[in-house]
């Protein structure tokens, strides 16, 4: 049975046979969590299912399944819906050709906590923002709870997911898209020139950009910090450059 509460993980489906359908069905999923060591032949005939569709797939205790799905029957396998289907970085690319505009991409590198992406997607919905990348793996998905704090703006957002975010920069820099990557020592965003086909990239909450992607970056850019906290919020640092972006655009 679904959890259908109010509680941040109304977006889970719980048990063998509703996690079975969901995929039959194709119902977006972010990613899927099973009892570490469950052999049984139900369940590992719907992760067979799921790694076609290539639905990421993680082993946890029972107990994480248990807090997960609030109470529910889980039979050792719960899946996590996606409140809206992902798009592909082609989608993007066209969404801005539409428009007559030069693409503007928000990359996402590793953000953890949904609240953030929530955010950055409300804030990139309302800057002109042609789409948002994130990757399967280690990463907010677009959960109900995401969708909430997007004030609905996940509606009329472009969000892919990729296998490999080092990849996908190369990828956007092959097509003309200069990459800004914000971090820590580099150049004063107020210095740079963000008017043509750009992509800023956001990293994790705590520990930034990973070190492959910066150095994929064209330019690293930094926020001045007056005060004695050394770094912005991801989504607070995120709107600051996404609206000098579109004031230079």
């Amino acid at each position: 049975m679904s959890v259908s509460n109010n509680e941040p993980n109304s977006d889970v489906i719980a048990g063998r046979n509703p996690v079975s359908e969901a995929i039959r069905s194709n119902r977006p999923i972010d990613k899927i969590m099973v009892a570490r060591g469950e052999k049984s032949g139900a369940v590992v005939g719907i992760l067979a299912k799921a790694r076609e569709k290539k639905i990421p797939v993680k082993e946890v205790d029972r107990a994480k399944l248990d807090y997960l799905s609030g109470g529910a029957v889980h039979q050792g396998i719960i899946a996590f819906a996606a409140a809206k289907e992902y798009c592909s970085v082609d989608d993007i690319f066209a969404c801005a050709e539409n428009r007559g505009e030069a693409p503007f991409i928000i990359v996402l590198d590793e953000l953890e906590d949904p609240h953030n992406l929530g955010a950055i997607i409300r804030t990139a919905e309302c800057a002109g923002v042609h789409g948002v990348i994130v990757p399967k793996r280690r990463s907010a998905g677009l959960s109900f709870t995401v969708s909430k704090a997007s004030a609905g703006a996940v509606e009329y957002m472009n969000v892919a997911r990729v296998t490999n975010i080092a990849q996908t920069v190369e990828e956007l820099k092959a097509r003309g898209v200069w990459v800004f990557g914000a971090d820590m020592n580099g150049t004063d965003y107020s210095a740079c020139d963000f008017s043509g086909p750009c992509a800023i990239v956001i990293g994790n909450e705590g520990k930034g950009i990973s070190r492959l992607v910066r150095e994929k970056c064209d330019v690293i850019v930094s926020l001045p910090m007056k005060g004695r906290v050394s770094s912005l919020n991801a989504s607070v640092a995120a709107g600051i450059l996404m609206y000098r972006a579109m004031r230079d655009r």
